[in-house]
């Protein structure tokens, strides 16, 4: 195994300690990581809501708000479509769930047993047949511009929240909210589906305050150098629509001529953090005259945010968090808008402190779907891993209890190996609605007897996959040889068709290369999916053939379709004909391990622990970090049992300056007495984590790897 340690510039590390007050060994992980730029590094120092993009950067948020609006104002039916993957069904239990609260007769349609993706028309059918006038999908419905259609001819309207990549049709939909669909106006691509109706749920509380669609004015004066500057800002839904800046030579210009008092004479509220010393700077700039009624916001926001009592915008600028990350630097006026937003937040807990608590489902959805951890989907799961650890949903503590996750702080990893897979499963197994009843459940008994059947279609799930396995091994390599190693193509008759995807991560890992694993439905349809390596775009590819589905859709790594049986052989030969033109696999290159940090003796202590939980949330785009001792003695080892009969595990002590240090190295039973052995001297790159074992709690190492100490320089 190689081992890799890129270069980091001094002058990065210094501006990131110096600029935001990243410690040293923080500061230089990340620059080594290339995370330097303002908008990177808040999302690791930040955790408060408020540091989120507003939902009202999506074009189409108003029309989606107005509209369940009038649907509660008129009693309507609504129906939300899902998908049955955690994402699908995390994004269904929130909107049912906030559209209820609201007063709203809600139903919901999974797919159920082997019912394709997304919407169907006889979906459609039923949800006219129901009196249904509204629906809403959630993690799907960007694709089914049929379905849509079918919808509006009936007389039903249609509202689309999806995070997939469209094709080149829109749906006929009333509002369509997609991060990834051009011109959105979104600012960040990657939300799950379940962040897509975090931000809806949070826009329609938003939609209920004093200060939706209301315009106003924040204005801010200061003395310049024998000048005043005056700046003022134009919002609506806490968003910035217009801004002025005019440096005023008092006696120099006539109030007609300033571009800031024609932008303030619109008739708006004008809102100033202390209206006499701003209208003594106005009166300065324009004369005794002047005459402008400023509205003094500062009663309000001390009794929110007491904090800010008797502080100015310049004491306040130089205690601002976020003024530190703003492109305008230390811009008072910009603290006044960013004090806005949070009095705002804090003067309506459902869309701050009531907020937090539906992140829960957001976090399990987010990293279910292999999101990458970056932007805000960094707080979003940050603050939905808080909620979880404090088992604050109800519904969630029976499944909680039989994974063994209570009073433990949860992770990321806790999410993709002991919650997700489980949701999962009643997707997989046909039965998305039993995870998401549980998921709705406010009977504790209730979700008891649900998650019992959720662990039992788990373990179904796991004798179908290990069955399967063994069946379409050798298939497999067969269809990898005979397409020069660039592509395995699968189909299995007896396959369920909520096991596919699994499948075909499988093959991915197996063989690296693009995988796609067919199974047959009802002897009538085939449903499908793909996975890929990050380089090849799975969606890309499946498009060649979508005149032969009857539905397809995914991102770039991952895919699936159904289609009708008859279509099956013209699509392998077509695939094949596609082989000549797909692009080669990279070569094969020896393992690589790319390391975070080597620690000296002195930082090698339990308080590293802080510097490791300084990174999380860890996932897609933000890897565990990997860390470095150099010279470690190997105290002791002992072999763990593996009734399996591969190679064994080896627990270790390791001894490191003043510590010794408990760690796991798996399958590394056969390099004992060969690469190492108690009392060598050794190199070790690992991970560091919390263990939990019989209710203690402990620090412990993985070992990824570890060499004869300098043989690694």
């Amino acid at each position: 195994m190689l081992w890799k340690k890129s270069p980091v510039s001094s002058q990065d590390i210094r501006h990131l300690h110096e600029q935001y007050g990243v410690d040293l060994l923080c500061s230089s992980i990340l620059a080594r990581r290339g995370l330097t730029s303002s908008e990177q590094v808040k999302f690791f120092l930040e955790s408060e809501l408020t540091y989120l993009h507003n939902p009202f950067l999506f074009d189409d948020m108003e029309e989606v708000v107005d509209r369940i609006n009038d649907a509660v104002a008129e009693g309507e039916k609504i129906c939300v479509f899902g998908d049955r993957d955690v994402d699908g069904i995390t994004s269904t239990a929130l909107l049912v769930s906030e559209l209820r609260s609201l007063g709203l007769e809600v139903s919901y349609q999974l797919p159920e047993g082997d019912d394709p993706y997304g919407m169907t028309m006889g979906g459609v059918e039923k949800a006219h047949a129901d009196g249904v006038t509204l629906i809403l999908t959630v993690d799907c419905g960007i694709s089914n511009v049929a379905e849509i259609a079918h919808a509006h001819g009936l007389g039903l309207d249609t509202i689309v929240l999806d995070h997939h990549i469209s094709g080149d049709e829109l749906p006929p939909a009333l509002a369509i909210i997609d991060p990834k669909m051009s011109g959105s106006g979104y600012p960040f691509q990657h939300l799950a589906g379940c962040g897509v109706v975090a931000k809806v749920i949070w826009a329609l509380r938003f939609s209920h305050t004093d200060f939706y669609r209301e315009e106003c004015i924040l204005l801010h004066a200061q003395p310049g150098k024998d000048t005043v500057i005056i700046q003022a800002m134009r919002i609506q839904n806490l968003l910035v629509i217009d801004r002025v800046i005019e440096e005023i030579n008092p006696g120099l210009i006539k109030s007609s001529q300033s571009k800031v008092l024609q932008f303030l004479d619109c008739g708006l509220p004008i809102l100033v953090l202390d209206a006499p010393s701003e209208l003594a700077q106005l009166r300065h700039a324009f004369g005794k005259q002047v005459d402008i009624h400023l509205m003094d916001m500062r009663p309000q926001m001390e009794a929110v945010m007491p904090v800010i009592k008797g502080k100015g915008l310049f004491a306040l600028s130089n205690l601002s968090r976020a003024i530190k990350y703003s492109p305008f630097g230390k811009d008072e006026l910009q603290v006044l808008f960013t004090l806005f937003n949070a009095y705002c937040m804090k003067r309506y807990p459902a869309l701050d402190a009531e907020y937090e608590s539906i992140l829960d489902l957001v976090a399990i959805g987010t990293v279910a779907d292999l999101m990458p951890m970056e932007d805000e989907n960094r707080i979003l799961v940050k603050r939905g891993l808080k909620v979880l650890t404090l088992g604050k949903r109800q519904s969630l503590l029976p499944l909680f209890s039989m994974q063994n996750l209570m009073g433990k702080q949860l992770s990321t990893s806790d999410i993709s190996w002991q919650i997700s897979p489980v949701i999962n499963a009643s997707g997989r197994m046909g039965k998305p609605s039993v995870a998401l009843e549980m998921l709705l459940s406010e009977n504790l008994e209730r979700s008891e007897q649900l998650a019992y059947e959720l662990m039992k279609l788990n373990k179904e799930r796991q004798k179908l996959g290990e069955d399967a396995w063994d069946r379409m091994l050798s298939k497999a390599k067969h269809s990898f040889e005979s397409t020069g190693s660039k592509l395995v193509v699968v189909e299995d008759p007896q396959l369920s068709r909520g096991i596919t995807g699994v499948m075909a991560s499988r093959l991915l890992k197996q063989f690296n290369a693009p995988a796609i694993v067919l199974a047959t439905v009802g002897d009538t349809r085939v449903s499908a999916s793909m996975r890929s390596p990050t380089h090849f775009n799975a969606r890309e590819f499946l498009s060649r053939f979508s005149d032969l589905f009857l539905d397809f859709g995914g991102h770039v790594c991952a895919g699936g379709f159904s289609m009708d049986v008859e279509n099956l052989p013209e699509f392998k030969r077509r695939v094949m004909d596609e082989i000549d033109t797909m692009d080669c696999m990279p070569e094969e290159t020896e393992d690589e391990v790319v390391i975070d940090c080597a620690l000296p003796e002195p930082y090698m202590t339990p308080e590293i622990i802080k510097v490791v939980e300084f990174f999380e949330p860890y996932g897609e785009k933000n890897p565990p970090l990997v860390l470095q001792m150099e010279g470690a003695i190997v105290d002791d080892i002992q072999f763990m049992n593996n009734s399996k009969g591969s190679s064994q595990h080896v627990k270790l002590t390791l001894s490191f300056g003043t510590y010794k240090w408990p760690a796991v190295f798996w399958k590394a039973g056969d390099r004992v007495g060969k690469d190492f052995d108690k009392g060598s001297i050794v190199d070790v790159v690992f991970r560091l984590g919390r263990n939990y074992f019989r209710s203690q709690e402990s620090l412990q190492l993985t070992i990824i790897d570890l060499k004869s100490s300098g043989e690694s320089a």
